[in-house]
């Protein structure tokens, strides 16, 4: 019987399940071999190296099998010959490995080299793209990533590299961490969006078609230009023809703003339909681009974008565009098919046209952004005279809630801060009080409790006079700060005169320093709404750490809007369940009494996740998705 051939590239070792074996000896009794004996005087060791045939025992006559031992002789050869595939393997994987380690250091140096050529010159945004990649390439030696992540981040980069270049320009100001977040952060979300027919189109540039609009019964042409913004297919229309619609200080608030709207939608579906595109959904936004959805229906649906479908996102139901039937014939529509009860007819003013109205009407799904009230209170009480038309429709709405950018309103990396903070070390949101304390000229007592309002225009300031003055009574401090260059700056005057306290500081300086700083260092936020789809006091409020209290907590819509037996967001319940029903002496009585308590309310409020990229655009995705399978 032959024997397998055994390499002598590793020692022998016996395997760990076996017992070790004796030293195989022959001796001779009378001239003839015998079976092997321990305690044979002569005895001769069989050596088994490569290339050698190991000898057959001889067997006597009449035995059945083979000795125990040379079936344990053989295991142990099976197992040498496994222990030196893997053995072999492993020199391989880490050839291959030091082999990738070497071309990753030769293309950092390289990189490194073509940087240094380029001190003193301007940085392009290529110039930032490839600084991003040089980043991903340290973060794999140091191991800080594996290869497989480090293959997506990089493909990332590549395919959005003109967008990424402005998100993360100045990388080296980042620290290796940060970058990785945000790159994490916007591979996430470009996943998002990976089943849908998104256009995506890389760099700034001009297109050779020409977009046509109809407009007072002729077709005019307009420019096209395509970009990208984070991620996302960007494309700017420069009319031709009528270029003074859009030439303006503001972009609403005009006599002329059903036109100017109106014209822009008409030319936004001439270029899909030009340049042959056929998006799965086109998403749009109150009145401004409602007609879009009897525009399709009427004209551009049978156009090759059958497989297209429209949604509808309200901000705002009070503003709705009320304008006279016959001015529908502007863009090509009927006014006569359109000015009906079940289609584009005000439902108060009979004999005008509707445009939020139509758009909700004409679309698949409806998103109303409310963060605070259900879908049954919207319809019911803040349709503002679609009520009607609402409750027709009301298995294609679906509540959303207002969200803000965590990109820019993060206090874990936030520029304006003088120290960062988060759940696991809140020492920078102490250093921040102590920095707007000082900055206002209050006094810096760390027990002290700090209550800031950024207030807007329609603020209750009669209302506010009574919570100050009854919250003053306690150890507070109170920073009122205006919006912008709004009349409610003005305003806060009357405020001064009666309140004028060495407590109490008034901020009319409006940057972005102060406004972060405020929200930072106060310990809490009162509020003018919970649901601010415009300024998002409560939701900054409560990533920042302060505790977000509405100036009105006795008000049926803070006390009562988390109904239920009716659709709420996340937002609405968490809300209702923490510092909705609370009012401000209730706040200081649980902040002084019970701190351990309090704290924790405040950690775990942090830890939520209120911005555009949580509840919302999930409620927009799963609207996406069910309008695709429509």
């Amino acid at each position: 019987m032959k024997a397998a051939l055994i390499s002598t590239a590793i020692p022998w070792q016996p395997p760990p399940h076996h017992k070790p074996l004796k030293p195989l000896c022959c001796s001779k009794v009378n001239g003839a071999s015998s079976s092997p004996s321990p305690s044979s005087s002569s005895r001769i060791k069989l050596q088994v190296s490569e290339n050698a045939e190991l000898p057959q025992p001889r067997i006597q006559s009449g035995e059945a099998k083979e000795t125990d031992v040379w079936r344990l002789f053989r295991e142990a050869q099976k197992n040498i010959l496994h222990l030196n595939q893997h053995r072999l393997k492993a020199v391989e994987d880490l050839n291959k490995t030091n082999s990738e380690k070497q071309l990753l250091i030769d293309k950092i140096e390289q990189l490194e080299r073509e940087k240094q050529a380029s001190v003193g010159k301007p940085q392009d945004r290529l110039s930032s793209c490839w600084e991003v990649l040089l980043r991903i390439d340290s973060m794999v030696l140091s191991r800080m990533i594996a290869a497989g992540e480090a293959s997506d981040l990089r493909r990332l980069v590549m395919d959005h590299k003109m967008s990424l270049a402005e998100v993360f320009d100045g990388t080296l100001q980042k620290t290796d961490a940060e970058l990785l977040a945000e790159l994490r952060h916007f591979f996430a979300r470009s996943r998002r969006y990976s089943s849908l027919d998104l256009d995506e189109i890389q760099g700034l540039q001009e297109i050779e078609a020409e977009s046509f609009s109809y407009f007072n019964g002729q077709l005019h042409g307009n420019r096209i230009w395509t970009g990208v913004v984070y991620g996302i297919g960007v494309t700017l229309i420069q009319p031709l023809e009528y270029s003074e619609f859009f030439n303006r200080e503001k972009v609403y608030g005009y006599s002329d703003d059903f036109e100017r709207f109106t014209y822009f939608s008409r030319a936004s579906l001439d270029y899909i339909v030009k340049c042959g595109k056929q998006p799965d959904v086109i998403h749009i936004h109150n009145w401004e681009t409602a007609i879009i959805g009897p525009l399709f229906w009427d004209i551009f649906a049978n156009q090759g974008l059958e497989g297209t479908r429209i949604l509808l996102t309200c901000h705002d139901l009070n503003s709705q565009c009320l304008e006279h039937p016959d001015k529908l014939a502007l863009c090509g529509l009927d006014p006569s098919s359109l000015h009906r009860p079940d289609r584009l007819q005000d439902n108060t003013k009979s004999h005008l046209v509707n445009i939020l109205k139509g758009g909700v009407v004409y679309s698949n799904n409806v998103v109303i952004m409310s963060s605070i009230l259900s879908k049954g209170r919207v319809i019911h009480t803040l349709s503002h005279g679609l009520d009607p038309t609402l409750n027709i429709h009301k298995n294609k709405l679906v509540v959303s809630p207002c969200g803000f950018d965590n990109s820019t309103w993060d206090p874990s990396k936030d520029s304006f801060l003088p120290q960062n903070f988060n759940v696991e070390d809140m020492e920078g949101k102490a250093v921040c009080k102590a920095a707007l304390q000082q900055h206002l000229g209050l006094s810096e007592h760390a027990s002290t409790i700090l209550i800031g309002c950024i207030v807007s225009e329609d603020v209750d300031l009669e209302n506010m006079r009574a919570v100050i003055m009854k919250a003053s009574k306690s150890d507070v401090q109170f920073i009122i700060m205006g919006t912008s260059k709004l009349s409610s700056i003005h305003k806060l005057g009357s405020l001064q005169e009666p309140l004028k306290d060495e407590q109490v500081k008034f901020v009319n300086e409006c940057d972005a320093a102060i406004t972060h700083l405020v929200f930072a260092g106060s310990d809490i936020i009162l509020c003018q709404s919970f649901h601010d789809p415009v300024l998002q006091v409560p939701l900054k409020a409560l990533k920042y750490g302060a505790a977000p209290i509405a100036l009105n907590s006795s008000h049926d819509n803070f006390r009562n809007f988390a109904e239920h037996d009716y659709e709420t967001t996340n937002f609405s319940r968490f809300i209702s369940s923490t510092f909705g029903n609370m009012s401000i002496s209730e706040v200081l009585d649980g902040m002084k009494n019970h701190p351990s308590k309090w704290k924790r309310k405040i950690l775990d409020a942090m830890e939520m996740d209120f911005s555009w990229d949580a509840e919302c655009c999930d409620v927009h995705c799963s609207a996406y998705t069910a309008i695709k399978k429509s």
